[in-house]
């Protein structure tokens, strides 16, 4: 009996490693091409694509089918600026105190699944306490629901600066962070805290080479890294061959940032010509996250969402970065997709794309930077961004072309990451973990 019921489980295993599933698409958008093709069928075994064949066709009785011949088929998103780790309210600055990290996890997965849900398979987290790497690694062993992650881990910041976490504190709770905490005041704090962060098993880099608006301080704009703690930061993440981006409002820090050699600028709100034209020069990107700018110009005229010294500087910085970004993409400064979700809600982050779109930026272009560029920036460019045999089968759907109504990007009707369905006709696919 014994025998029999191994042999049964055996064969049923074979049965189902070897199913295939063919994704039959009224509309398949080519994003390496800019181009969008009519009836296609999409082959995925396991996790990558198999191949990409032309008209529905159906595979074999112990295959799966999937009918998406009215929907426009594409690759999933990458969100290049992300926070999983929370979201904006009126009590984050308490919960910092009264929140364990057990506490932030639990919120994590939330975000994490209401992200995968809206079609973004792929994140870049720029910064959270440390959860975001124990959150990447629950998803890629299956035991969460959520994007890839690819993550900073704790981001890096100066003594004051927009990453120190003690900002804003009491004398006897302020304390004197350095390096492991991510803050530096010299080259050798920044080369020993880039290799804190490989260690801890961060993805990536993230300094904050300006003030920001979301933190306790004045200033949101003021230059926060010498020249030489740039250079020791961008040339050790490169001993360690992680991508590095850096925070910047003012146009100063900004200006010595790309100088250095990091690779992207996320926000970039009042970045002046002179230094669009550097950032052409060295082949450095922008992250607009325009969302971010919005959605925190927004909440600060809230009476008492936000402390009073935060509030003033999302009234002056956030209405720029659209403003900003229309230039920047204009003078030829390239453009990575990224929301900086967190700041903005979760789930909300496909309203970039319009956002963009109304800054004079081609629908196709922005569904562009979201997958194709903000593959090859992560170092996947031949396994995610397009629909294209080898690559990872990370697919998703909506049922109207964007480049005729972008809003339907804020509606995905279907989700496979890894060729595993998530969403299929606008509601989840429950799946046992």
């Amino acid at each position: 009996m014994k025998k029999l019921l191994l042999a049964t489980f055996f064969m049923s295993s074979m049965a189902l490693s070897a199913q295939k599933i063919y994704v039959q698409c009224g509309q398949m958008i080519d994003m390496a091409k800019g181009k969008t093709y009519s009836q296609k069928t999409i082959v995925v075994d396991g996790q990558k694509i198999e191949a990409v064949l032309d008209g529905f066709v159906a595979g074999t009785p112990k295959d799966q089918t999937i009918d998406l011949k009215g929907q426009v088929v594409m690759p999933g998103f990458i969100d290049m600026h992300v926070h999983i780790e929370h979201e904006s309210n009126p009590k984050t600055y308490m919960n910092r105190f009264t929140e364990n990290e057990a506490d932030v996890a639990f919120g994590a997965t939330v975000y994490a699944k209401r992200t995968l849900m809206a079609g973004f398979t792929t994140v870049r987290d720029l910064g959270g306490s440390g959860v975001n790497i124990a959150l990447r690694n629950a998803i890629a062993k299956g035991i969460v629901v959520g994007p890839r992650i690819f993550t900073a881990g704790k981001a890096i910041g100066t003594t004051g600066g927009h990453a120190d976490p003690s900002n804003g504190r009491s004398y006897d709770l302020m304390g004197d962070p350095g390096p492991r905490e991510g803050v530096v005041n010299s080259a050798a704090d920044a080369r020993k805290a880039v290799r804190q962060r490989y260690k801890d098993g961060a993805d990536v880099i993230k300094i904050t080479a300006t003030g920001g608006v979301l933190s306790v301080a004045k200033n949101g704009q003021n230059a926060q890294f010498t020249e030489e703690e740039l250079a020791a930061v961008v040339q050790t993440a490169k001993d360690y061959h992680m991508l590095t981006a850096a925070h910047a409002h003012g146009d100063e820090g900004m200006r010595r940032a790309v100088v250095a050699g990091i690779k992207t600028i996320e926000h970039g709100t009042l970045m002046e010509a002179a230094t669009m034209d550097l950032m052409v020069k060295h082949d450095t990107y922008l992250v607009p996250t325009i969302s971010a700018g919005k959605a925190a110009a927004a909440n600060a005229a809230i009476p008492g969402y936000f402390p009073e010294v935060i509030a003033k500087k999302a009234l002056e910085i956030g209405p720029m970065s659209q403003v900003t970004f229309a230039k920047a993409y204009k003078k030829g400064v390239k453009i990575a997709f990224g929301t900086d979700a967190g700041v903005s809600p979760h789930g909300d982050n496909a309203k970039e794309f319009r956002f963009m779109h109304e800054a004079g930026m081609p629908v196709m272009e922005t569904l562009q930077s979201a997958t194709v560029t903000n593959a090859s920036l992560l170092g996947y460019g031949d396994k995610l961004g397009q629909l294209k045999a080898g690559f990872i089968a990370d697919l998703i759907a909506v049922n109207i072309h964007p480049e005729k109504q972008i809003e339907s990007l804020e509606n995905v009707v279907f989700v496979m990451k890894e060729g595993q369905v998530f969403k299929q006709e606008n509601k989840e696919v429950l799946r046992d973990y």
